[in-house]
């Protein structure tokens, strides 16, 4: 009998800061809305270093309140190369969640449902192996200041 039991090992925390929101409204997907992200730090044992350039994420609300995230984000290594992230996935808010924002304050991975599913891209083959790497995360609010919305997200591999 084959064991189909998948391992899921840590692979980096990722903490992005938000800048403006920008309300683009409804459409035919649902309510949407662009956040920019403009900056944070990713750290783990195989990658790690700092949120570089553009970076966004052109969020849609459906009507039945789900949030679906797509965020796009440079990352330049703490070794030079320069890594294409994507990540996308669900976002079920909560009250603790819509609190946290309102107060600006860290919510924790259980109080809300954000779930994620991460693409990386590199032509440095010193972290090709992120080319074909399955990577799944969970999400949290985490401020990244007085007054500034940020994220924090556990990262896994798939084995």
């Amino acid at each position: 009998m084959d064991d189909h039991t998948l391992i899921l090992t840590h692979a980096f925390t990722c903490r992005v800061t938000c800048g403006e929101v920008f309300e683009i409204g409804a459409g035919p997907l649902g309510e949407r809305r662009c956040y920019t992200m403009t900056g944070g730090r990713i750290d783990g044992d195989r990658l790690s270093g700092d949120l570089v350039g553009p970076g966004s994420d052109w969020m849609v609300t459906e009507p039945d309140g789900l949030m679906r995230m797509d965020v796009r984000l440079l990352l330049r290594t703490d070794d030079g190369a320069l890594v294409a992230i994507r990540y996308f996935g669900p976002a079920e808010s909560s009250d603790a969640m819509r609190r946290a924002l309102a107060a600006n304050q860290p919510t924790g991975f259980a109080d809300q449902a954000i779930r994620t599913h991460w693409l990386l891209e590199t032509g440095d083959p010193r972290h090709a192996w992120v080319n074909r790497t399955v990577f799944v995360g969970k999400g949290r609010v985490c401020p990244a200041g007085p007054e500034t919305m940020g994220f924090e997200h556990r990262v896994y591999r798939v084995e």
